[in-house]
């Protein structure tokens, strides 16, 4: 066959062996695999034989997330065009396919969303690459969802560069150094938004910066407001936002880019239990944890423990289950503390793994006073104590087992067909 009739896969498959073994070799298989699928086959040995792999389960949740995505470029733009009405005294009422579904709030989604996106992917990957040609191994797939998930948790005018600093710095200190994908013991996503929080925190935080052009205008005559329903409550001006459990639950609200919509994360995660990438274990058990610490929050407040004077009242007494629409809690909880790699990985240490973050993530909601939001922080404390958990649920296993084993009795026949009763022994 002439060159001219082999296929692009073909001719592909070809320069691959031919850079077989060479400098660039890590970086130019991580092209071919993600354009086609590899040609090599294993011809012995015993090996599973199943139909996904790490990149077809990194695809499996990117899919989850694409709706989250889309929805995130329309709710940039109809926020923007809801606090500038806001600020000019008009009331803006909701429309789906009339003032939500339109070109103009898509448009600034495109501005500002894509470019989010694609700088946590350019600069991520090129971490990855330049990592594997250095080290000398194949490109890994991990950083697939991290960098579809790092645009979604930050604010809408996040600068570029502040992003592709964390970037780099998510990637490099909570990855790589750890070994790489598979290694890390914190959540790369996470490390990147704790080190955006940290290093940036006037960008992360605050009344303006969830609402696009809020920062710009602010202090001018056309100045708008971009408050979240977490900051007016830590405000304890609770009645100062105008949005209905609806707008909350299918996340007409502002707030990081990918966070507000319940509905479509709750989707997303049946979609992941569904297909077995994600443990619903973690998920009920964290919803579990946060009603919990809601609860025990509005029991404090039935009592009169504390006051409407309190800097605490408004986030205490916040209906306990509004919780979980509001802010990051459902995003964090389908999307990040499932992560097989940073999780618990024993069925009860999910439970347990799962309960904590739910509990401490509205724990800290509520006792942070600087910025009223806490699951990202929750997740990764319990990244931390995870293996821990793990061990001791398997050291409780073993004790239940040679106990179990000390006091069971077999029944051996005798010559006679008799049977005959032992205690077994262990030392």
């Amino acid at each position: 066959m002439s060159d001219k009739r082999l296929t692009f896969k073909k001719r592909l498959h070809i320069l691959k062996h031919h850079y077989r073994g060479k400098k660039m070799a890590p970086a130019f298989n991580a092209l071919h695999t993600f354009l086609f699928t590899p040609d090599e086959t294993t011809h012995s040995g015993s090996h599973v034989r199943a139909a996904d792999d790490l990149k077809r389960t990194m695809n499996t949740v990117i899919m989850a997330l694409i709706p989250v995505l889309l929805f995130s470029m329309f709710n940039a733009g109809y926020q923007h065009f809801a606090a500038i009405d806001a600020a000019s005294g008009v009331v803006r009422e909701l429309s789906v396919f009339g003032n939500f579904l339109t070109w103009d709030n898509f448009w600034i989604g495109i501005i500002k969303v894509l470019p989010l996106v694609v700088v946590s992917y350019g600069v991520g990957l090129l971490v990855e690459f330049i990592f594997a040609v250095i080290k000398g191994h194949e490109v890994e797939e991990g950083y697939l969802v991290t960098g579809m998930l790092v645009p979604l948790i930050v604010p809408i005018d996040t600068p570029l560069w502040m992003l592709a600093v964390a970037v780099v710095f998510g990637v490099v200190i909570g990855k790589e150094v750890f070994g790489g994908t598979g290694m890390n013991i914190l959540n790369p996503a996470l490390t990147i938004r704790a080190f955006l929080f940290f290093a940036y925190p006037t960008w992360m935080s605050g009344d303006k910066v969830w609402v696009h052009e809020a920062v710009e205008r602010a202090g001018g005559p056309d100045a708008i407001s971009g408050e979240t329903i977490l900051g007016y409550l830590a405000q304890n001006d609770a009645s100062s936002y105008t949005y209905s459990l609806s707008d909350m639950f299918f996340g007409f609200i502002p707030g990081s880019v990918g966070e507000t919509s319940t509905f479509l994360i709750l989707l997303g995660g049946l979609f992941l239990i569904f297909s077995k990438i994600a443990s619903w274990r973690i998920m009920l058990s964290a919803v579990i944890g946060s009603l919990a610490m809601g609860l025990i929050f509005n029991g404090v407040v039935d009592q009169g423990w504390i006051g409407d004077t309190s800097k605490f009242y408004g986030l205490m007494s916040f209906p306990f289950w509004q919780h979980l629409i509001v802010g990051g809690l459902a995003f964090g909880i389908v999307y990040m503390a499932t992560d097989p790699v940073t999780g618990s990985q024993t069925n009860r240490g999910k439970w347990i793994y799962g309960f904590f973050i739910g509990f401490l993530s509205v724990m800290i909601r509520v006792f942070n006073p600087a910025y009223p939001e806490g699951v990202f922080l929750a997740i990764l404390l319990m990244n931390v104590f995870a293996p821990t958990i793990d061990h001791y649920v398997i050291r409780g296993n073993i004790k239940r087992r040679l106990k179990r084993l000390k006091n069971a009795t077999v029944l051996p026949k005798d010559s006679e067909g008799e049977e005959k009763e032992l205690q077994v022994e262990t030392a």
